[in-house]
């Protein structure tokens, strides 16, 4: 593992925002996420985890390493996954709170400073996230969440929520259609696609669980935030807008994680509260549904490569027949 940056400066003890990105192959997004990071003036670090990008692109992004804040590089380390690389950062992190940011996430300005002032003077452990928002404005899915347990997965996967959809126990994971509230509100889970916390709560769970590789590490997260005695709080006043998928990795590698990763959870989390062939079944669902999506996923590649190579034999039949007609003409 290797830094680079300008040398280190110890922040201020009683302040001072350190901001964690972690980016794969995620083009040109990351400059956009690095100016809207600087925009934000309690911002005193920025802390980019490079898991793998092509030649010169962080240098490119981060553009004039001079400017203010001061970006810290950790490089050389390869894929290590999401949350490894969120402890890699908030290890090299030296503000008092940890402010982690995915690099497909554009908070606006004063979005930071709106976070801190909602959590103003707020005793015991705490973390806090914003709305994540579509480059619509609509409010993304996974920006407020209940707790996943694998009856609710099982709700997912069978869409038992149809029957009652305001039943308590058909209630569904994510609750982005649900009316967002007012004002600073906690809740079981929230995205880790942008999230404030200080850098000690962080610290006392053990950061994020490195057993995740990619997918439920957020999850898990504030499961176990909450188990601790935090509080797991979103504040709807804040809106961040996440573009989504904009690492170059295959959908069928990253599909494939997220059923793994669930499955690992409910192991680690919920083995000794459901019987193991419910469980079975769970797992079972989602394997089904991976295999269902990525059938759907493969039929349309088939179907747009052979609707292509029928425009291409189309257009090569016109131009044949146009020559034709043109010689039969002299």
């Amino acid at each position: 593992m290797q830094l680079s940056g300008q040398p280190a400066e110890e922040i201020d003890a009683q302040g001072g925002v350190s901001a964690i990105v972690v980016t794969y192959f995620t083009g040109p997004l990351l400059a956009r996420s690095i100016e809207a990071l600087r925009a934000q003036r309690e911002v005193d670090e920025i802390i980019v985890v490079d898991n793998g990008n092509w030649d010169g692109a962080v240098d490119e992004a981060i553009g004039d390493e001079r400017a203010s804040p001061r970006i810290v590089v950790i490089t050389g380390h390869g894929n290590v996954g999401f949350a490894t690389a969120c402890n890699l950062g908030a290890r090299e992190a030296r503000g008092r709170y940890l402010f982690l940011l995915n690099p497909d996430a554009v908070p606006p300005p004063g979005a930071l400073g709106d976070l801190l002032r909602g959590v103003d003077g707020r005793q015991g452990r705490w973390l806090v996230a914003p709305k994540l928002v579509n480059p619509d404005g609509t409010e993304q899915q996974g920006s407020r969440r209940e707790t996943l347990t694998p009856w609710r997965a099982f709700v997912e996967a069978t869409k038992l929520y149809r029957l009652a959809p305001r039943h308590p126990y058909f209630r569904r994971f994510n609750l982005h259609d649900d009316p967002a509230p007012d004002g600073l509100t906690e809740l079981p889970t929230i995205s880790g696609a942008c999230f404030l916390i200080p850098k000690a709560d962080y610290d006392s769970i053990g950061g994020m669980d490195e057993r995740y590789f990619l997918h439920v590490e957020d999850i898990d997260f504030c499961l176990r935030f909450a188990q601790a005695g935090g509080a797991v709080l979103c504040d709807p006043r804040v809106e961040v807008v996440h573009f989504k998928s904009s690492s170059r990795v295959g959908k069928f590698g990253v599909e494939r994680r997220k059923v793994t990763s669930a499955i690992a959870y409910f192991d680690r989390h919920f083995a000794n509260a459901y019987p193991k062939p419910f469980l079975w079944l769970v797992y079972g669902l989602l394997w089904c549904g991976f295999a269902a999506r990525e059938s759907v996923r493969l039929a349309s590649g088939v179907a747009a490569a052979l609707g292509l190579s029928r425009r291409r034999g189309a257009a090569a039949g016109r131009r044949a027949r146009a020559m034709s007609n043109r010689r039969a003409s002299r």
